[in-house]
């Protein structure tokens, strides 16, 4: 999607970035509201039926966005493209953890998000060959593979459920959450238009907050909550959302200003850009098995925020020698390749030493809680680097932004990495907590 991004824009009468950007936020917001939720409605009924059930709507509202007419439709269907996949995430998840012994658990997690890193290095070359041709043969080239998904799933794939899940989830609490990511999205990306003191633009930000506070609130009272306030006890699961959040605000905001710069500045194809973004996710899978092996010795905490920082690095790299001639393998691949390391031993690590110390019945919902924290993460991200692009007139104009928004990128991995400095937690800690939990849960 982030390919396409230029390609829709001059399909729909040259779309501004604010108003693209919900292609990507739109999507973001509702896979982190209806992540949890749909998660646990799959639990109680039935893993594989929930993933099945996302991964025929993730299909069919792939055809949707790729006969959309104009940029409004496509992100509605981008909204039920979220759903599907809100529901294709966690079932994915549970049935991979019930597939393993508890011991064998954190490795396949690891496994799994390894793979979704090959995937992030192949979707932006496999985008670019197609949006060559039609930015809706991204969406169209779903089709074929979530029809041969469900086939095989329904051939192969156990199922599993959790019997103890007997509360419905907190859907008005997701909603609430859902209308407080988008009112925070909307004030970033409208403020430069707006004006920051213009009364829709602080309304939007009241209207987030409001709706951060009230979706605490329920989350404290609500029988089946969003986000149960228990999890959060355990030290290791509350720093690494803490983490993931921030990593995500410079991971997703870098990544689309790669992209920009890539073709707004030195006019690359979408071919050449998705080539050009490749090399990061390609070192994530390697360096992801590296951090794994450190982690053991010196701590998830010190691997993590070591990713960070090199992350961080990456960017700067770019920073200090990227100029408006396309010099791609002198000024932009090192930092990629840079950053692409500090991916791998920053994010695989968050992700899998998230749920560690949880109790095995919750690890599903705390893998679920630690991907919605990733996707608001994204939608802050994309939000501040629209909103410090802004219009840009000139060469030094967009010089300007765009080292605005490294500067931003590399400031939230640095707050990043300071916040992964308290995910280690003790074993004993985490066993004595994990029993605090449960009682917590039962009662």
């Amino acid at each position: 999607m982030n390919v396409a991004f230029a390609s829709i824009g001059e399909d729909f009468h040259g779309a501004s970035i604010t108003d693209l950007s919900w292609i990507l936020n739109g999507y973001a917001i509702i896979y982190a509201a209806l992540l949890i939720p749909l998660g646990r409605l799959a639990d109680r009924y039935g893993r594989k039926t929930g993933f099945m059930l996302g991964l025929a709507v993730f299909t069919l509202s792939s055809l949707g966005c790729a006969l959309s007419p104009s940029l409004w439709p496509l992100v509605g269907f981008r909204v039920l493209q979220a759903a599907g996949a809100a529901a294709l995430t966690p079932t994915s998840l549970g049935l991979l953890i019930n597939a393993f012994p508890p011991q064998g658990r954190s490795r396949a997690v690891r496994i799994w998000a390894a793979v979704s890193a090959l995937a992030a290095a192949a979707g932006p070359v496999v985008g670019g060959v197609l949006v060559q041709h039609s930015w809706r043969l991204v969406f169209l080239v779903n089709i074929p593979i979530g029809v041969v998904a469900l086939v095989i799933t329904k051939r192969i794939v156990p199922d599993s459920r959790d019997h103890t899940v007997t509360r419905l989830p907190d859907l008005v609490g997701s909603f609430v959450l859902a209308v407080s990511i988008g009112a925070l999205a909307l004030g970033l990306v409208k403020g430069p238009a707006w004006g920051w003191a213009a009364p829709a633009t602080v309304g939007a930000f009241v209207v987030a907050a409001v709706g951060t506070a009230w979706f605490w609130w329920r989350s404290l009272h609500h029988p089946a909550p969003v986000v149960e306030p228990a999890l959060l006890a355990v030290r290791s699961f509350a720093w690494s959302n803490a983490a993931i959040i921030a990593f995500s605000v410079a991971f997703a905001g870098n990544l689309l200003l790669a992209i920009l710069w890539m073709q707004e500045v030195w006019h690359f194809t979408p071919m050449q850009t998705g080539f050009g973004v490749a090399p990061g996710p390609l070192m994530v899978p390697a360096f992801a098995i590296l951090g794994g092996k450190f982690a053991k010795s010196v701590g998830v905490g010190l691997v993590t925020a070591a990713g960070c920082v090199l992350f961080a690095a990456g960017i700067a790299l770019v920073q200090a020698f990227i100029g408006q001639a396309p010099h791609y393998f002198t000024e932009l691949l090192p930092g990629q390749i840079v950053g692409g390391i500090g991916v791998g031993l920053a994010l695989p690590t968050i992700l899998s030493s998230a749920t560690s110390g949880l109790p095995p019945v919750r690890a599903a919902t705390g893998s679920a809680v630690i991907n919605m924290s990733r996707q608001i993460g994204s939608v802050i991200g994309v939000s501040v680097l629209v909103a410090l692009l802004g219009v840009t007139v000139s060469y030094s104009a967009t010089y300007e932004a765009f080292a605005h928004a490294r500067y931003a990128c590399i400031a939230a991995a640095l707050v990043a990495a300071l916040l992964a400095l308290g995910m280690t937690q003790k074993k004993e800690s985490v066993e004595e907590l994990s029993g605090v939990v449960v009682a917590d849960l039962a009662t």
